[in-house]
């Protein structure tokens, strides 16, 4: 195939997108088992942020190279010339790559369309009540049982009137400082960076596993923060779980939104966790985090060096000539 100047370097840069992300996402997702042990044995707020950032390595790192080293050697070494002939390997993997983008892409405009139409259902059937506490929360006239973060900028409690006549008070209040620690720590925001991280291939399901992990982490974190270690707000908050679990099935939320009772399979462990019955993680030592810390920083530099070294730009542009063929 034939293709003028920019076509190339289009091609080029989906093509080596899709081929440095695959690489990486396997080696992530190989690593997972081993991830998943490391992010139990911290504390589950950092746990949760380790995930975090190893689910979004692949997407980070592929565009890193392909913006740092891929574009800048193709504008400085290719010759503008009239047209030149791409492989059909090189077409396909750019295919390839448009395809994962799109889909996460699709993805991620879905998830914030359910949310901004149920921030609007929100804001017309729901009443603003500030007397409930330390949070913007709206009150639904519903008899579902539904108590969430919802938004991304902004975000403030749902609750329905169900619950607030189920729970008791120090339930609700237990309640809402989990929700209270979602929103400090913007797990809603957090949630899309996830929509947007492509997967390995287009619909492939490869990285479940990491994320369920990453969400029951950030359950378990909200937990903690919410009960502070007071035994009396544990027992608390694990009654509104149980209560909020008996009243049925909960109204459907935004997949951005953070729901209070979360995964219903994760719903024992939380109960277990909060009354004391399940072992308490998050013992990794500060040598072990530092040392995390230090592998990060080391690669990041070695990385920069590469990037403004000619030489390496050289070399970038001959792989980029090879797989143009």
């Amino acid at each position: 195939m034939i293709l003028p100047y920019t076509l190339r370097l289009l091609c080029l840069c989906f093509a080596s997108f899709f081929l440095i992300h695959a690489a990486l996402g396997l080696a992530v997702w190989t690593a997972t088992p081993g991830a998943m042990r490391i992010g139990e044995s911290m504390r589950p707020r950092s746990g949760a942020r380790f995930l975090l950032a190893l689910r979004l390595l692949p997407v980070t790192l592929a565009a890193f190279v392909v913006a740092g080293l891929c574009v800048p050697s193709y504008l400085w070494l290719e010759t503008n010339e009239a047209t030149e002939r791409v492989g059909l390997a090189c077409c396909a993997m750019a295919l390839l790559g448009v395809w994962v983008c799109a889909s996460s892409l699709i993805r991620s405009i879905r998830a914030l369309f359910v949310s901004v139409r149920q921030a609007r259902r929100c804001k017309h059937e729901g009443r603003l009540d500030h007397e409930i506490g330390f949070v913007p929360v709206t009150v639904m006239n519903s008899n579902a049982p539904v108590l969430a973060l919802a938004g991304l900028i902004r975000p403030r409690v749902i609750v329905s009137r169900s619950v607030l006549r189920t729970l008791s008070r120090e339930e609700l209040e237990a309640a809402l400082e989990h929700e209270q620690a979602h929103r400090k720590s913007q797990d809603n925001l957090k949630r899309l960076l996830l929509f947007l991280a492509p997967d390995i291939l287009p619909f492939s399901r490869a990285f479940t596993r990491l994320n369920q992990y990453w969400a029951r982490l950030i359950e378990w974190a909200a937990d903690d923060e919410a009960t502070a270690g007071d035994s009396r707000r544990s027992v608390s908050l694990a009654a509104a779980l149980v209560h909020m679990a008996r009243m049925g099935s909960a109204a459907a939320v935004s997949p951005l939104a953070s729901s209070f009772l979360g995964n219903d399979r994760e719903l024992s462990a939380r109960v277990d966790r909060l009354l004391g019955f399940a072992p308490t993680r998050g013992n990794v030592s500060r040598r072990a985090r530092a040392g995390l810390t230090t592998a990060a920083a080391l690669v990041t530099t070695l990385a920069i060096a590469a990037m403004i070294r000619p030489s390496t730009l050289l070399s970038v542009h001959h792989l980029l000539e090879q797989l143009l063929r």
